[in-house]
């Protein structure tokens, strides 16, 4: 039922932080809006924008790998203008959001900072919990594998020996060669 029943791109998991911002458009029109509401979202990895929270594709989506996250008060003169933050990416497009307060602001910033860490860290608690377990059953059957191969590689040198001499050799006595 899951599956034919249609969902929002955003209900797919691991949302960590989701809400409506203002996004500054990148080529706005003389007439057109410059700051256009967007339903954002904010997993993992990535975060997304889409034109209403019900929407089922998102309007653009970008990897929040080697981005930072800072408020930038500069982008707004009016009295909205502690409310913006952007995400900057050395090379790549600039990101600009206002929030609908000041702390909300900063609750996105904290959360994408918070995410980068965990990006650039080499352990992600997450992820090790997922692994913990097939590593230790990978690393218990290797154990038994390399014995078991051990074993086998032992035997196998005995096996040529009595292939060569169709004669069982009994303790004691010596093969004739």
């Amino acid at each position: 039922l899951e599956e034919i029943t249609p969902k929002p791109v955003q209900d797919t998991g691991n949302i960590l932080k989701q809400g409506y911002l203002e996004k500054r458009c990148r080529e706005h029109s003389f007439f057109g809006s410059e700051w256009q509401k967007r339903w954002c979202v904010l997993n993992r990895r990535t975060f997304y924008y889409y034109a209403n929270e019900k929407s089922k594709q998102p309007k653009g989506s970008f990897s929040i790998e080697h981005y930072s996250a800072r408020l930038a008060f500069h982008l707004r003169k009016d009295s909205r203008k502690k409310c913006c933050f952007e995400l900057i990416c050395p090379g790549k497009r600039t990101y600009e959001f206002t929030a609908p307060s000041p702390a909300e602001a900063e609750d996105w910033v904290d959360q994408i900072q918070f995410l980068l860490k965990d990006l650039t860290s080499l352990t992600i608690p997450y992820d090790e919990e997922d692994e913990e377990e097939p590593y230790n059953d990978v690393d218990s059957s290797d154990s038994v594998n390399t014995s078991h191969n051990t074993t086998l590689n032992q035997d196998e040198p005995n096996v040529e020996m009595e292939e060569d001499d169709i004669y069982e050799v009994l303790p004691g006595e010596h093969p004739n060669k």
